[in-house]
C-alpha cells in the first residue's frame, strides 16, 4: 500500500505540472551548466580538473534525460480531462522513470560535493560555479524529499475496497471498526504534517490541542474526495466564470419604489462614521508590520526612533518583541498620545491574541482593539473550527461558538478583568463607554468578548471588521444585533468562510470540474487570462443552467472524484462535515454593513478612484463563497481603510444632495 501511496503522490505532482514552472527551471539550469562548461573548460587543466569536468558533463547528460522525462510527463498530463484519465494511462510508467532518476541524481550530487571538498587546485571562478551547481542539486533533492514526506499518505488505497464495496458492506461491525481506525490514522497523518509545517511553534497544551483540532478538520474535509491542487484551481476558475455568467444573464436588479426611512439612513451614516473612526484602532492592533506596509517609503523613518527608546518604566507595556516599534506605529495610526494608552500587549500564542486598551477622548470611549491573524499561532487559532458552548451570562439557549476564537476571546477577557485593566481605564474616565473592535480573527474575538462583557458593561458596543462567518449560533447572531456592527467589503472571502460554506464550495468544485469536457491545462490557461484581462465567461460546462441544485446524488463524473459515497448522498445534507456535531452551521456577528464597489476600477482594485456604496445586509447574503480576483484583497485592512475613507468623504460631500445617494437604497 505505501507503494500505491507514493504513486499517488507523484501522480498528484504530475497532474499539477501544467501550472508548475519546474520544467523551465530545469532547462534554465541545464543552460547555465552548459554555459559554465563551455566558457571555462580551458581552465580545468589542473589538479582535480578532470573530475570536475566529468561531473559537469555527466550532470548535463543526466539533466537532459530528466528534462525529456518531465516533458513527456507534461505532454501526457495534458491529455483527456480531469475525470477521464484513459488517455493518460502511460503516466504511471513515466512517473516510475522519473522516480528512478532521483537515485543517480543523489549519487552524482554526493560525488560532486566530495570532489569539490577535496581541495581542487583550479581557477576560483570555476570552482565557485561548480559549488553552486552542487548546492542547487542538494536544495532540489532536499525540497523533493521534504515534499514527499509531507504529502505521502501511508494509508494508501486502503479505503478503496470499502468505498467500492457499497453501503451493504459498510454496515458490518468489522468494517465500521476498520473505517473508524482509518479515520483515526488519517487524522494522525494530518497532525504529523501540521507539526512539520509548524515546527517552530512551541509545544504547550494549547498548541497540542490546536494541532489535533486542525488535523481533524483537514482529515474530515478531504476524506471523501480525490482532488489535487490543480483540480481545485481549475474548479475555482470555472466557478468564477460560471458565477459571472449567471450574474450577466440575470435581469437587472429592481429598486424598491420606496426609499429607506430617514432614521434608517441616519443610522447607516452614523455607523459608517463610527466604523471609519474605530477602524484606525483595529489597524493599529497589527503594530508596525501593517504600518510599514501601508507606508513603505516613510513608515520606517517615522517609527525608527521609537524602536530604540525604552518606555516600559513609564507605561504598562506587556509582552512581545520589538514592542516600542509597535507602540510607535500605534501612536501614528491612532493619533493618540502616550498617556491615552492603558495597556498594550503583543503577547502572541495559540488561543492568546495581542490587544491594546486606550482612551478615545474624541468619542468618549474606552477602546479595546484585538489583533487579527498575523502569525502561525493565529492560523492555528483560526483552524480550531469545532464548536463549543460559550460560557456567557445571557438568556440565549443555543450558545455554540467557534472554539479557537472563543478561547482567544476568553484569554483577553481574563486579562481585562483579572488584571484590572478595565477597572483602571474606567477609574480614569468613569463616564466613558466601552467599545471593542477588531479585524478578521480580531473581529470575531471582539464580538465574543463584547458578549462576555455585556453583563458587566450593558452599554458595550462592538465593531467587527471583516469577521469570519463561522463564529457562533443563529441565536447568538440574533442576540448580538443590538450591540454589534460588522463591516464587510465586496467579495471578501473571510465573512463568507465557515466549515459549512467550505463544504458547499467543495461540492460546487466537484460538480463543475467533473462535468467540464476541456483538458485541465486549457481550463487553467483560460482561467488565468480571464482573471487578468476579463472578457466573456464563455467556458461552459455540462451543468450550466439552473438545474444544478435539484440533483440529489453525484453524477458519473463526480463519483470518480469521490472516495466515499452512499445512495443517500445529497448536495444539501450528506457530507462528513455536515453530519458531524462538531461543525454545526455558524453565523456572523451583529448587523452587517456591506460596502460594494461601484463601476470598474481594475481587476485587482489597483485604481485609487474606486467609489463605494453601503447598505445594511442580511446574513443570508454571505451564505456562499464568491469567487473573484478581489476575494482576498478585499479582506486586507489597508484596502478596507481606503474604501471607508472614500465612502465617508463621498457621503459627507453629498450630504446636501440626498436624492443622489444610493447607498442606503433597498435593492430587491
Amino acid at each position: 500500500t505505501p507503494f500505491i501511496s507514493l504513486y499517488h503522490v507523484l501522480h498528484s505532482s504530475c497532474l499539477d505540472f501544467v501550472s508548475d514552472p519546474s520544467l523551465f527551471f530545469l532547462f534554465a539550469r541545464w543552460i547555465g551548466i552548459l554555459t559554465l562548461y563551455l566558457m571555462h573548460r580551458g581552465k580545468l587543466d589542473c589538479a582535480g580538473g578532470a573530475l570536475l569536468s566529468s561531473y559537469l558533463i555527466v550532470l548535463m547528460i543526466l539533466l537532459a534525460v530528466v528534462i525529456c522525462t518531465v516533458s513527456a510527463i507534461m505532454c501526457v498530463s495534458m491529455r483527456g480531462t480531469i475525470c477521464n484519465p484513459g488517455p493518460r494511462k502511460s503516466m504511471s510508467k513515466l512517473l516510475y522513470i522519473r522516480l528512478a532518476l532521483f537515485f543517480p541524481e543523489m549519487v552524482w550530487a554526493s560525488l560532486g560535493a566530495a570532489w569539490v571538498a577535496d581541495g581542487v587546485q583550479c581557477d576560483r571562478t570555476v570552482v565557485n560555479g561548480i559549488i553552486a551547481t552542487v548546492v542547487v542539486s542538494w536544495i532540489i533533492i532536499a525540497a523533493t524529499v521534504v515534499s514527499i514526506i509531507i504529502v505521502f499518505d501511508p494509508l494508501g488505497g486502503k479505503m478503496a475496497p470499502y468505498s467500492s464495496a457499497g453501503p451493504s458492506h459498510l454496515d458490518s461491525h468489522d468494517s465500521s471498526q476498520l473505517l473508524n481506525g482509518l479515520k483515526t490514522a488519517a487524522t494522525s497523518v494530518w497532525e504529523t504534517r501540521i507539526k512539520l509545517l509548524c515546527c517552530c511553534i512551541g509545544k504547550d497544551d494549547h498548541t497540542r490541542v490546536a494541532f489535533s483540532s486542525t488535523a481533524e478538520l483537514f482529515s474530515t474535509y478531504f476524506s471523501d474526495t480525490d482532488l489535487v491542487p490543480s483540480d481545485i484551481a481549475a474548479g475555482l476558475a470555472l466557478l468564477h466564470q460560471q458565477q459571472d455568467n449567471i450574474r450577466n444573464n440575470q435581469e437587472p436588479a429592481q429598486v424598491v419604489s420606496h426609499a429607506p426611512g430617514s432614521s434608517q439612513e441616519a443610522d447607516l451614516d452614523a455607523e459608517l462614521e463610527n466604523c471609519h473612526h474605530y477602524m484606525q484602532f483595529a489597524a493599529a492592533a497589527y503594530g508596525w508590520p501593517l504600518y510599514i506596509y501601508r507606508n513603505p517609503l516613510t513608515g520606517l523613518c517615522r517609527i525608527g526612533g521609537d524602536c530604540c527608546r525604552s518606555r516600559t518604566t513609564d507605561y504598562d507595556l506587556v509582552g512581545g518583541d520589538q514592542l516600542n516599534c509597535h507602540f510607535g506605529s500605534i501612536l501614528h495610526t491612532t493619533g493618540l498620545q502616550y498617556r491615552d494608552f492603558i495597556h498594550v500587549s503583543f503577547h502572541d500564542k495559540v488561543y492568546e491574541l495581542p490587544f491594546i486598551v486606550a482612551l478615545d477622548h474624541r468619542k468618549e470611549s474606552v477602546v479595546v482593539a484585538v489583533r487579527g491573524t498575523m502569525s502561525l499561532q493565529d492560523v492555528l487559532t483560526d483552524l480550531s473550527a469545532e464548536s463549543e458552548v460559550l460560557d456567557v451570562d445571557c438568556e440565549v439557549q443555543d450558545r455554540l461558538a467557534h472554539k479557537g476564537i472563543s478561547q482567544a476571546a476568553r484569554y483577553v477577557y481574563r486579562r481585562l478583568i483579572n488584571d484590572g485593566i478595565l477597572s483602571q481605564a474606567f477609574s480614569i474616565a468613569p463616564e466613558y463607554r466601552l467599545v471593542i473592535v477588531g479585524h478578521s480573527l480580531g473581529g470575531g474575538a471582539a464580538a465574543l468578548l463584547a458578549t462576555m462583557l455585556r453583563a458587566a458593561y450593558p452599554q458595550v458596543r462592538c465593531y467587527a471588521f471583516s469577521p469570519p462567518r463561522g463564529l457562533w449560533s443563529k441565536a447568538l447572531h440574533e442576540y448580538s444585533q443590538s450591540f454589534i456592527v460588522s463591516l464587510v467589503l465586496g467579495k471578501d472571502v473571510i465573512p463568507r468562510l465557515s466549515v459549512t460554506n467550505l463544504e458547499d464550495l467543495k461540492r460546487r468544485i466537484l460538480r463543475v470540474v467533473a462535468h467540464c469536457n476541456k483538458p485541465k491545462y486549457k481550463i487553467l490557461l483560460h482561467g488565468l487570462w480571464y482573471e487578468l484581462f476579463g472578457g466573456n465567461p464563455n467556458f461552459p460546462t455540462e451543468l450550466d443552467g439552473g438545474d444544478q441544485e435539484v440533483l440529489t446524488q453525484p453524477l458519473l463524473g463526480e463519483q470518480s472524484l469521490l472516495t466515499r459515497w452512499s445512495p443517500a448522498y445529497s448536495f444539501s445534507s450528506d457530507s462528513p462535515l455536515d453530519s458531524s456535531p462538531k461543525y454545526p452551521p455558524l453565523y456572523p456577528p451583529g448587523r452587517i454593513i456591506h460596502l460594494q464597489e461601484e463601476g470598474a476600477s481594475g481587476r485587482f482594485g489597483c485604481c485609487s478612484a474606486a467609489q463605494y456604496s453601503a447598505k445594511w445586509s442580511h446574513e443570508a447574503e454571505f451564505s456562499k463563497i464568491l469567487i473573484g480576483p478581489k476575494m482576498l484583497t478585499d479582506h486586507m485592512p489597508d484596502i478596507l481603510m481606503r474604501a471607508l475613507d472614500s465612502l465617508v468623504s463621498d457621503r459627507a460631500a453629498c450630504v446636501s444632495c440626498p436624492a443622489q445617494g444610493v447607498s442606503g437604497v433597498d435593492v430587491a
